[in-house]
């Protein structure tokens, strides 16, 4: 009974994983209310707990995800036609009763509308990409405060206050017009970006809630792309995630170890995927309009080259990270300019361009940033330094995998 229980809740939880993004956004386009639809799926995961370990996993488990979360929506809006009569709420009940009496096994898919709609200009520019990877990808508010180094409390609130903005504004849950989608772009792509980079991070598959995020960031990047073939940004997004999914056999060795970039084997990365993002790349270049997702897809190329059996020419690669700080500010890209500095003129110049970003707060606890500089410090010889950097490093991981790894470069020093 106990194995049939377990099996009941795996199979209510994959359901709700694998169709979180999708049924969202189709409860959301037809009530405006990303907080409702939200609050609907999670009441119908908890009924299917109690529900499949009974009568056993059904047929359809997105089908009876969506039919329980449109009830759950529907008792809603009957309470609030209760305290404020109003016919938008009548209205509501009508067609979504009169939905629910048609069946139907296609769920159509509101994602990309959905993306759009949460990079709305009235919503403010910089909770855009955090809140679509909430609504689309089920990202919890700790997850995307960590993405973009913000309080989790301060997250929270800001996306609260987002999908009630939503909801008040009656913003259309549609595809903008053409001449609309240049400013919402931005946050679509660094919101695909995101979720991008959370599956990345664990390349062993060791995370359900993580599994499967990479290949998802890139099919909605190709949807984008399918959307906008003339948009250098999107190409250049896409052709960045498919050079890092090349390389995602030789992350790990034989004993399932993590292996820097540095130390992979060429020979395990993947030429079809390698050639499709070189194609990408190339299209982008052609479009003239430089921006940060072609630097950094051109920065994977430029690592690429060890597949040609070429060195890497570091120099180019500093010029690009120069670029790309210029561009953007970011401290991600400070870090890896750091490093490449490192390579072309030492490890001395490589940790003062470290120093120069060590007091932006968001770096406290960001591991990228100690293991950088523990590895510079070592280098130069700063033994007792470069320990208690990698011991900052070390208690900031979360794989496994990468923690005996900064375990052994510490031992090493």
């Amino acid at each position: 009974m106990a194995d049939h229980d377990n099996q009941a809740h795996e199979a209510a939880a994959a359901a709700a994983r694998r169709s979180y993004g999708r049924l969202v956004a189709f409860l959301s386009a037809r009530t405006r209310d990303v907080a409702g639809a939200e609050d609907a799926l999670s009441d119908a995961f908890v009924a299917a707990l109690a529900d499949w370990p009974k009568n056993g996993v059904p047929r359809n488990p997105e089908a009876w995800l969506l039919a329980t979360a449109r009830r759950r929506s529907i008792d809603a809006a009957r309470r609030r036609q209760t305290a404020a009569k109003g016919s938008g709420q009548v209205q509501f009940l009508a067609e979504e009763m009169a939905a629910m009496a048609e069946e139907s096994a296609s769920i159509p898919d509101e994602r990309l509308s959905l993306m759009f709609a949460c990079a709305h200009p009235a919503i403010e520019a910089s909770i855009r990409a955090p809140l679509i990877l909430q609504t689309v990808l089920g990202f919890d508010a700790a997850t995307i405060a960590s993405a973009f180094l913000v309080a989790p409390a301060t997250m929270g609130q800001r996306l609260a206050r987002a999908k009630a903005k939503i909801r008040l504004a009656g913003i259309p849950f549609r595809m903008p017009e053409r001449e609309d989608i240049a400013e919402r772009l931005d946050a679509v792509l660094a919101a695909i970006y995101a979720a991008f980079t959370e599956g990345w991070s664990d390349p062993a598959g060791a995370e359900a809630k993580r599994r499967n995020l990479a290949e998802e960031a890139i099919w909605l990047g190709r949807l984008v792309v399918e959307l906008l073939p003339n948009e250098p940004e999107a190409l250049g997004l896409l052709a960045l995630m498919i050079y890092s999914a090349s390389r995602w056999p030789a992350r790990r060795d034989a004993d399932r170890e993590f292996v820097p970039l540095g130390e992979q084997d060429p020979a395990h990365w993947d030429d079809r995927l390698i050639g499709e993002a070189e194609a990408l790349l190339t299209r982008a270049h052609r479009l003239n309009a430089a921006g940060r997702y072609q630097l950094e897809a051109a920065l994977q190329s430029a690592h690429v080259a060890r597949r040609l059996g070429r060195g890497v020419d570091w120099p180019a690669i500093v010029t690009l990270y120069d670029a790309l700080c210029s561009l953007t500010g970011s401290p991600v890209a400070a870090i890896n300019r750091a490093v490449a500095l490192a390579e072309t003129q030492g490890a001395f110049i490589g940790l003062a361009a470290l120093d120069a970003i060590a007091m932006d707060e968001r770096l406290a606890e960001y591991q990228p940033y100690w293991a950088a500089r523990a590895d510079l410090l070592a280098r130069t010889g700063e033994r007792i330094a470069a320990q208690q950097a990698y011991d900052q490093a070390i208690g900031l991981e979360v794989d496994p995998a990468v923690r005996r790894f900064l375990q052994r470069r510490r031992a090493a020093v």
